[in-house]
């Protein structure tokens, strides 16, 4: 089955494909349902760098239920062929719902910890699970997941996949496919 977009999501990728800039793609809380979409975003994309941060496996709620551990290192093992293959360069926070040192065991060096402030060609980026963890970092673009917060220069993964473009600072949101608040275990959104 061919990989195929709503018309508005198509322009977008579009606009990201012809871009020459340096592209970072942010994700966050990503069930299994989207993997093979995250797949094809990056393959339209080519993103340099993706930072994921947090729940690899949001379907899998491991904090909940430690039992599901081999379900979770299936769901690990398929997410890094996707990430890795990309060719960018990784960043990994743990969320709530992850295994650091399983995370570790898939992505090594690429685990950094929640809170951490990198740069990318003069852009600081303040990565998180929470809100909580990068709303205070001096930073020019906060990255983090978990819940539906909105926080001044934040870009929240739960919301679509973000794409910031670089040295102009543009940013992008593509949505996530129709289902994923389900497949993540969230019954509805409140007040929308």
């Amino acid at each position: 089955m061919p990989f195929k977009l709503p018309i508005f999501r198509k322009k977008v990728l579009e606009v990201l494909a012809s871009s020459d800039e340096t592209k970072v793609m942010h994700i966050s809380d990503t069930p299994e349902s989207v993997y093979r979409f995250l797949d094809g975003i990056i393959g339209k994309t080519r993103p340099d760098y993706i930072i994921h941060t947090g729940d690899l496996a949001d379907n899998v709620k491991l904090e909940r239920r430690p039992e599901l551990v081999p379900l979770y290192k299936g769901a690990l093992r398929k997410l890094a062929r996707v990430l890795k293959g990309s060719g960018a360069v990784l960043y990994i926070v743990p969320g709530n719902e992850d295994d650091p040192e399983l995370l570790r065991e898939f992505f090594g060096d690429s685990v950094v910890e929640p809170g951490t402030v990198i740069e990318i060609e003069g852009s600081r980026f303040a990565l998180g699970h929470t809100w909580r963890e990068v709303a205070e970092k001096e930073a020019d673009f906060r990255l983090y997941g978990h819940n539906f917060k909105l926080i001044e220069r934040g870009l929240n993964g739960v919301l679509g996949v973000n794409f910031v473009l670089l040295p102009s600072g543009k940013t992008y949101r593509v949505k996530y496919p129709g289902g994923t608040d389900f497949d993540r275990g969230y019954k509805m959104w409140r007040g929308m």
